[in-house]
């Protein structure tokens, strides 16, 4: 049951863990268009530099991770800050059991705490779907109310073949006076 579910902040020593359910993406699929699986240590690098300003969540039953999502800089330039794209990887075996959900409702309840208004997801796309890449991701995100704001045509390529890519895009609050950007340390209640 999703009930059971948990959500929490991820911690450092969660590195492997998540590192085991990034790379079946990045070995087994083109959802990941990174062709290499990090290192535990390079993981928990970039987690740890998330965590510096992004909540970094993760999904859990009985001790057991069954997925994560994160919050990231969209770009990287000061007036983006308002805007940051999201992540999320769920173990291969739990899917399509609301955890996708959970996650990214906490994820976006944060995002407002933060003042964030625009919520991004890069997401690898097919015209016709094989073995390494379906549109589950697309069809995902466009539930939970993202929309497509652009598609670059067979920009990655991996296990010899050429995918696209999309940008999907959730406005989660008004386009008011710049309101300031929040780290999440400094909210830290959901």
């Amino acid at each position: 049951m999703i009930d059971d579910i948990s959500i929490r902040s991820a911690e450092p020593e969660d590195a492997n863990e998540l590192l085991n359910i990034y790379a079946y993406y990045v070995n087994e699929t083109a959802i990941s268009f990174e062709t290499e699986v990090p290192s535990v240590k390079e993981f928990k690098i970039r987690m740890e530099k998330v965590m510096k300003n992004y909540p970094y969540l993760v999904a859990q039953k009985n001790n057991e991770i069954l997925g994560y999502a994160y919050l990231h800089p969209f770009v990287g330039r000061k007036a983006y800050e308002l805007s940051a794209e999201t992540t999320i990887y769920l173990n291969p075996d739990k899917k399509k059991m609301g955890i996708g959900k959970k996650l990214y409702s906490v994820l976006e309840d944060i995002a407002k705490a933060q003042n964030i208004t625009n919520l991004y997801s890069c997401i690898g796309y097919v015209d016709k779907e094989d073995e390494y890449l379906n549109n589950n991701s697309a069809q995902f995100h466009e539930h939970m109310g993202y929309r497509v704001v652009g598609k670059f045509e067979n920009c990655g390529h991996k296990f010899g073949r050429w995918y696209h890519m999309v940008w999907m895009e959730k406005i989660i609050g008004e386009h008011k006076e710049i309101k300031e950007f929040l780290k999440y340390s400094d909210i830290k209640s959901f």
